[in-house]
């Protein structure tokens, strides 16, 4: 490789940072070129930690003869508690890197060479020759939560090994690469964190620049107010440190409900939860909502079985629906904001779910969200009579799954694609 050839792919790599590619096409974009170049990388790998609330971080991995038998991106949990993560990193090169405070390990590979490293035996009998293993490391101002350092291997099969010029050329060019894979998973990661702390919508209205105060959108959609029974009782008879789980595994069947319905989750609050369907049917956003319930309802019995099992607090779910006109957006100061949805609506839900406990059923429905359903999903609600609601000025009829038309057979079918039920 001459030195116009490689600063064409230091040059590509950074455009191709700027222009937005993804970790694993700057990966294969650049070692591509490598190749094409006469570099002879047979497989690299790039360790890039992330803020995500399950994953640590993830392996971008790229094979020069790719025969797709390898997954090019793999994600791993958390190698500060004990696990099996945690073994495979205080085994692996980078965490002696990490520990040396070198930058740089080169081993030669086959008879009469050194493995002190359970991944050079693995490597011998791949075929590779010779492993390079980079360090990157960010200064205290560029880390990104755990994300202070990139890590790479780089290994050849080429009988000879690597020559110096070849180490070189990969200590040289790996630096522009790191740059614009932080500049990828910068990207990634700020997707990850609004989606996860905004909501799904929300999030990729702020990406896109909604974050000025005050703008909002006024919208029409389903509104979702959840909230679990006997949670005050709860906290204060089970031992501590079974809250945070406890809310955690309901949550999780709530908010996955949610979203495989198409709905988007606001708001958590304490052990309740504000959500939104929106269609441009308003009829098909409540069926939405139902079909939400249905499979809260199922993961909820389910998840009770399991937490039983292991004599641990169990609870089930009330929830109150109502549709109508809200203002949807940043609302706050200018040091703080919140997405979310506000009016008189958002009020009218809280009070319809509140009102479960008092009218002893889990569900309660608005006499909107009645009107504006489908006629098949009418037929799956009845009245509970006329309620007055706290702070609206009319009392309204309130509506409820009709027992004789949901039962969890019926809703097993459904997912079978047994029945046309919405019920």
């Amino acid at each position: 490789m001459d030195t116009a050839q490689a600063a064409g792919i230091a040059k590509w790599v950074t455009e191709a940072g700027l222009t937005g590619l993804t970790e694993l096409e700057l990966l294969r974009g650049f070692c591509d070129r490598l190749v094409a170049a006469g570099l002879p990388v047979a497989r690299v790998n790039i360790v890039i930690d992330t803020l995500h609330p399950i994953h640590e971080g993830r392996v971008f991995r790229w094979r020069r003869d790719d025969q797709g038998d390898h997954d090019p991106v793999v994600e791993y949990g958390r190698t500060n508690v004990e696990g099996q993560a945690a073994d495979n990193w205080r085994r692996s090169t980078y965490y002696h890197l990490l520990l040396s405070g070198e930058d740089f390990l080169r081993r030669r590979i086959g008879p009469g060479h050194l493995e002190d490293f359970s991944v050079l035996s693995d490597l011998r009998n791949e075929g590779q020759t010779d492993y390079l293993v980079l360090i990157h490391r960010f200064a205290a101002e560029g880390a990104i939560g755990e994300m202070d350092s990139f890590y790479s291997s780089w290994t050849t099969d080429a009988d000879s090994g690597f020559t110096d010029e070849h180490i070189s050329l990969v200590r040289e060019l790996s630096s522009p690469l790191m740059l614009a894979l932080k500049c990828a998973s910068l990207a990634r990661i700020a997707k990850t964190l609004v989606e996860t702390y905004l909501g799904r919508d929300a999030g990729r209205l702020v990406l896109n620049g909604r974050i000025a105060r005050g703008v909002t959108d006024r919208i029409q959609a389903v509104l979702w107010f959840s909230d679990l029974h006997g949670f005050t009782h709860i906290t204060e008879t089970a031992d501590p440190e079974q809250i945070i789980p406890f809310l955690n595994d309901y949550s999780e069947a709530i908010i996955s409900s949610i979203y495989e319905a198409g709905g988007d989750v606001l708001k958590l609050i304490g052990d309740g939860a504000l959500a939104i369907f929106k269609e441009e049917d308003p009829s098909q956003a409540c069926r939405s909502a139902l079909k939400a319930e249905r499979l809260m309802h199922s993961r909820i019995r389910a998840l009770n079985e399991e937490r039983l099992s292991c004599n641990l607090p169990v609870t089930s779910a009330y929830l109150g629906l109502h549709i109508g006109e809200v203002f949807y957006g940043n609302i706050g100061s200018q040091d703080r904001l919140d997405f979310t949805v506000v009016g008189p609506a958002v009020n009218e839900v809280s009070r319809i779910g509140a009102l479960c406990r008092s009218v002893e059923r889990d569900v309660l429905v608005s006499s909107a969200f009645f009107s504006t359903a489908a006629k098949d999903d009418q037929d799956c609600l009845v009245s509970v009579g006329r309620y007055a609601l706290r702070g609206v000025a009319r009392p309204q009829e309130l509506f409820t799954l009709d027992p004789s038309r949901v039962g969890e057979e019926d809703f097993e079918r459904e997912q079978n694609g047994e029945t046309k039920s919405h019920c």
